[in-house]
């Protein structure tokens, strides 16, 4: 057990690939410090705050998204998509618009340990599975002073929340731990590629490489994706993750089916890093593990440092 100041981290033999060298000590200093679980950057984080983002047309530019050290994609009602993201080394001032929680949240979040949860709300034959899942959940009625509207837009797309004041309230929130992802060099092979889109029935993302930045640009149903205050939108690495969406027991107002998306199990996944497309395999035996994405040979495949973003696309 490594302790940094107040911060704790767990390294065990499968997370040493959380070090981007092996700590050989040099006099009385290591020579590398531990890094992030989630981005493989050296600025690691005291707690996992995570948040439930809108991004439908009416809730772009989304503030604070840029700050997540994971993005994720996930499919939701009339095949739409909204974006679960998770804080822990970088906090923003504000983010949002905030939405409300679904069933598939659960089982994507206990690879987290106990992460502190912020959401609009939960219909209400989902409730009390939400509030006594293994997180620490808060919505405005457990957290009024950590939200706030902001005029310009309507509701429900104007719903901010404070991350500060939300880890205020999560003290006993879990620390970042290993969910399977390596960073490190790239691996070997993979095809050029300038270019990729994700297509939801209701939704899609594209990411363009751009050599300038070493990063992949983001848009969102064809439209350069922003934040509020007018930075594009990137991330070095996009994983995009072919799982099963199958119909739950639960729908919205409108009589449409919520989709579930299924997160334990395994399948294939792309990776994209460096102006190249990597074939990989992923694979979560259980909802209280993390997920690997192998190569072909079965090896780890590594991430390049920085923030992730993950799309878990319907396969087929």
């Amino acid at each position: 057990m490594v302790w940094t100041g107040t911060r704790r981290t767990v390294l065990t033999a499968a997370g040493l690939g959380l070090l981007s060298a092996s700590c050989q000590v040099k006099g009385d200093r290591t020579a590398e410090e531990p890094r992030s679980p989630f981005t493989g950057e050296q600025r690691i984080g005291d707690r996992v705050l995570t948040v439930k983002i809108d991004n439908v047309r009416p809730a772009r530019p989304q503030t604070g998204l840029d700050r997540a050290d994971i993005v994720y994609a996930e499919q939701v009602e009339a095949g739409l998509t909204r974006i679960l993201a998770v804080f822990a080394s970088r906090i923003p001032g504000e983010t949002g618009p905030v939405r409300s929680a679904r069933e598939s949240d659960l089982e994507l979040l206990r690879q987290f340990d106990r992460p502190a949860f912020c959401y609009s709300g939960v219909q209400s034959r989902l409730r009390d599975r939400v509030e006594s899942a293994h997180l620490v959940a808060l919505p405005p009625g457990r957290l009024p002073d950590g939200y706030v509207r902001r005029s310009g837009r309507p509701a429900p797309h104007n719903l901010h929340l404070r991350p500060e004041v939300a880890l205020r309230a999560a003290s006993d929130a879990s620390a970042p731990r290993d969910i399977g992802f390596r960073f490190g060099s790239a691996p070997s092979g993979g095809r050029r590629t300038a270019e990729h889109t994700v297509r939801y029935p209701s939704a899609r993302y594209g990411f363009t490489w751009s050599a300038d930045e070493e990063r992949w640009l983001v848009s969102m149903d064809g439209e350069p994706a922003t934040t509020s205050g007018g930075d594009r939108l990137g991330a070095p690495t996009v994983v995009v993750q072919s799982v099963r969406i199958r119909s739950s027991a639960f729908g919205d107002r409108s009589g449409n089916n919520t989709p579930f998306t299924e997160t334990v199990g395994s399948g294939r996944a792309l990776v994209l890093r460096g102006g190249r497309e990597y074939d990989a395999r992923w694979s979560r035996p259980d909802a209280a593990g993390g997920t690997t994405f192998t190569d072909a040979d079965g090896r780890r495949l590594r991430f390049a440092r920085g923030q992730v973003w993950v799309l878990l696309a319907p396969t087929g």
